[in-house]
């Protein structure tokens, strides 16, 4: 009787263990800061779960009260590191003490997110953030790490030179904008014309200079000084660096 009970406990544990994910990942959303309702936590924790299934990545969102001492860029590599997620992820650190937000890349993570990749993402989540509307920040995150990762593996990352289009109605609003500026222009201009009744109109201005009374002694070009700005040229793809566990990451931070 031991040995069957025993028996079946031992096939339990395997359908289980056979149920779990590949990677024995941690949890892709650690919200230790409290920064997100109970109902935007689980929106959230699905989207990661949904979209690091399905690309193969793991995305990784974590938020705490402080980095325990650490730079930001080091709490983050060695949160992922011996988090027991897979060799290939983003995370995005929220760290409350000092405001200060990181990204950190690895594995296929480094390639998906290049350096300017990481600028663009940076310059859509981090207003969030400053707004205080952190789940718009990690949905937007997420998001954006969909469409890089997927972009990535055509061979193509999002670079310097290849970054996401604007959205249309951005360029719609652009030409409203636009066209309503002319429209006013030529509404001004119309009434200053409009009252410019003493001049007859004459295409020449010949007819303003009267004979004889300019007269040009001497003429030449002087040169007065010249005006250099060098720049740095940014530099596509990832750089990296080695976090206290030997693995290689990419990254990017600041505040909020």
């Amino acid at each position: 009787m031991k040995k069957r009970l025993l028996l079946a406990l031992s096939f339990a544990l395997i359908f289980v263990l056979l149920a779990l994910p590949v990677s024995a990942a941690g949890d892709l959303l650690d919200d230790g800061a409290g920064l997100l309702s109970a109902g935007e936590a689980e929106i959230i924790e699905e989207l990661l779960n949904e979209i690091s299934a399905r690309q193969g990545v793991d995305i990784v969102v974590v938020t705490a009260d402080s980095t325990q001492g650490k730079s930001p860029m080091n709490f983050a590599d060695d949160y992922y590191d011996y988090g027991s997620y897979s060799g290939n992820g983003i995370l995005l650190l929220v760290s409350m003490e000092e405001r200060d937000w990181w990204i950190s890349t690895t594995g296929y993570g480094i390639t998906a997110f290049t350096d300017a990749g990481l600028e663009y993402i940076s310059d859509v989540v981090v207003p969030y953030m400053g707004d205080g509307d952190f789940y718009s920040a990690f949905a937007s995150f997420a998001e954006l790490c969909d469409e890089f990762i997927s972009q990535a593996k055509t061979g193509k990352p999002y670079d310097l030179g290849n970054m996401p289009k604007e959205e249309f109605r951005t360029g719609m609003n652009l030409l409203i904008a636009v066209a309503i500026g002319v429209l006013a222009a030529f509404l001004v201009t119309g009434i200053m014309k409009s009252k410019l009744k003493s001049v007859k109109y004459n295409n020449r201005a010949d007819c303003y200079v009267v004979d004889g009374s300019m007269h040009i002694s001497n003429s030449n070009d002087m040169f007065m000084y010249s005006n250099i700005v060098k720049r740095e040229k940014a530099e596509s793809g990832s750089s990296t660096h080695r976090s206290s566990s030997g693995s290689f990451h990419g990254g990017r931070g600041g505040k909020f």
